[in-house]
């Protein structure tokens, strides 16, 4: 008689506990990306970061670039997110502020300051077309807000496409210097200050 093949349940507990490790691997993937650069780490080096042994990280990632496309695809969520909770807001302006000072902190605190948007070549073609059409769907949403704002006049017309490079540049490009122990922190940089 054939013996039914086991099926292992996890708990809640379980399961939150796995993904709580998970969350803190993919953190320290991106300080250690921010610190020696993507190609310059080693699975040791995140270990090292999250004070395990490097055969830990294999109970949750087969591999580093297992690790960037996570970090990716974590990212791509929080800035769709942001995109859902402009909803909340009436004019174009706010939005715009809301999507800034969000966004720097995405790039300060869940990327950690880690360049990782520079790092989208290193992972296989199709995981790059695919957050690469993720990145433009949010372009495309934070143009739309910018294209809003020319058309009732809270917003100087302009070219949309040209001010949104020049947004998404300059906050991209925050990964290359901030630090987090520097002087100036994410709250200054998104240009606001947190609301109460």
């Amino acid at each position: 008689m054939q013996q039914e093949p086991t099926v292992h349940i996890r708990s809640p507990h379980v399961h939150a506990k796995r993904e709580r490790k998970r969350v803190e691997i993919l953190h320290a993937a991106l300080r250690a990306f921010r610190d020696k650069g993507y190609h310059a780490t080693t699975l040791g080096d995140i270990a090292d970061h999250v004070g395990v042994r490097k055969t830990a990280l294999y109970h949750y990632f087969p591999d580093k670039q297992s690790i960037l496309y996570a970090c990716h695809r974590e990212s791509l969520a929080e800035l769709d997110r942001i995109i859902k909770d402009t909803r909340e807001f009436t004019t174009a302006s706010e939005k715009l502020a809301y999507v800034i000072r969000e966004h720097v902190r995405v790039m300060t605190d869940t990327l950690e300051g880690s360049p990782l948007a520079f790092e989208v070549t290193a992972l296989p073609k199709a995981r790059q077309v695919e957050l690469i059409e993720g990145r433009d769907r949010y372009e495309r949403a934070v143009r739309k807000i910018i294209e809003q704002g020319m058309k009732r006049g809270e917003f100087r017309a302009h070219d949309a496409k040209i001010a949104v490079f020049a947004i998404l540049g300059a906050i991209n490009w925050i990964a290359r210097w901030y630090r987090a122990e520097g002087p100036v922190h994410a709250p200054e940089l998104g240009g606001l200050k947190k609301r109460r």
